[in-house]
């Protein structure tokens, strides 16, 4: 789950036989979704994973009795301490949960989903001509982030769009999701400001740190679309990584296939009616000084002839030129500084310049 950057560069990594192929199909402008209509029964060969991740690929362990399911009812009242310490223990164990009464309204999840999907399941020649992966408007369609460096493509399109600093505008958002677009980032905005004051208290720091931090600055929404594969054992819907921001928060429909790994084993985190998704990214797991975990997860490649439809919410940090690392409050004799600082600009630059794989980041700027 990571959003696009006009920084990637084409033909990076990628040997000179599979550049041609790869070219047809990003100058299709048609995307995965383009491949399903044409009646293919057979994926292009620059689809197939190798060996090493095809041999994963199954049904996880169910995740219910693992996967913590919070209440955020009453986060404001004589609950709050209950609350913080359910998300405190979710982020510092697992890396991931899911959230209920979050104050968003099932109609609004529900608008919300089909916008997407009915992006997605439009005209081709309106995608077509918004397929690109400039960022200068702040709106794009494209097929897989890392097309032109992973070593296999992802059987899945997103349609990106910047939330904040500021909104596009308006006639740069597709007209079939603009208002369910402009309303989800009014709920994400409270409900991620909500989410960084139960964080910020879950380390023992005052409610407002990591808001004060720009922690909710940047929201970039990537709106995922998972059509039928006709060989899901051969290829993924997203690969194995972990997300580069602060927070995700996730919406996804009935259909399932996310997974997260946890002891080497990997989980199915089931959908929850009503319920948002949500996940430590690699800058929280650093600016924590390793109290909170990023986890890597991935999504299988879809089956089914009904298409998995999710809208990832990620945020960063807005004061790009500043430096990050451990929070000073979190730094002690007992419990030195586990990462350098770096420049946020520089962490974009390295993380947009590689394919998504497993947890680098972090492991780069760890001292």
């Amino acid at each position: 789950m990571a959003a696009a950057d006009p920084s990637s560069t084409a033909g990076d990594h990628v040997p000179h036989d599979r550049v041609a192929e790869i070219t047809r199909f990003e100058d299709s402008k048609l995307g995965v979704k383009g491949l399903v209509d044409s009646g293919l029964g057979a994926i292009p060969g620059f689809f197939i994973h190798p060996a090493e991740t095809l041999s994963s690929l199954r049904p996880g362990r169910p995740g219910v009795d693992l996967i913590p399911t919070i209440d955020l009812a009453g986060a404001d009242s004589d609950r709050r301490a209950e609350i913080v310490e359910r998300v405190s223990r979710a982020c510092r164990e697992l890396g991931f949960f899911q959230i209920i009464n979050h104050g968003v309204p099932v109609e609004a999840l529900d608008r919300a989903i089909g916008a997407v999907r009915a992006f997605h399941e439009g005209p081709p020649e309106e995608k077509a001509g918004m397929y690109t992966r400039e960022t200068k408007t702040g709106v794009s369609f494209f097929s897989n982030i890392d097309l032109f460096q992973s070593k296999a493509a992802s059987w899945r399109d997103t349609l990106q769009i910047r939330l904040a600093p500021t909104l596009p505008s308006l006639e740069d958002i597709p007209e079939v999701c603009r208002s369910e677009v402009v309303e989800w980032n009014q709920h994400i905005q409270q409900l991620g400001s909500l989410l960084l004051g139960l964080l910020s208290e879950g380390l023992g720091l005052d409610m407002g740190r990591l808001e004060g931090l720009t922690c909710l600055g940047t929201r970039i929404m990537v709106a995922h679309y998972y059509p039928y594969c006709p060989e899901p054992d051969r290829t993924v819907g997203i690969a194995s990584h972990t997300d580069p921001g602060v927070i995700t928060l996730l919406l996804q429909n009935h259909m399932g296939g996310l997974q997260i790994k946890k002891d080497e084993e990997w989980v199915e985190v089931e959908p929850v009616p009503g319920a948002l998704v949500i996940n430590v990214g690699d800058i929280l797991q650093i600016i924590s000084n390793d109290e909170y975990k990023s986890v890597e997860h991935r999504v299988l490649a879809n089956p089914s002839k009904e298409p998995r439809v999710s809208i990832a919410v990620f945020c960063n940090p807005s004061n790009r030129e500043d430096s990050f690392g451990p929070i000073p409050e979190l730094i002690s004799p007992q419990k030195p500084a586990l990462f350098q600082q770096f420049l946020f600009t520089d962490y974009l630059r390295r993380f947009f310049a590689k394919e998504l794989d497993g947890k680098s980041l972090v492991n780069f700027y760890r001292l």
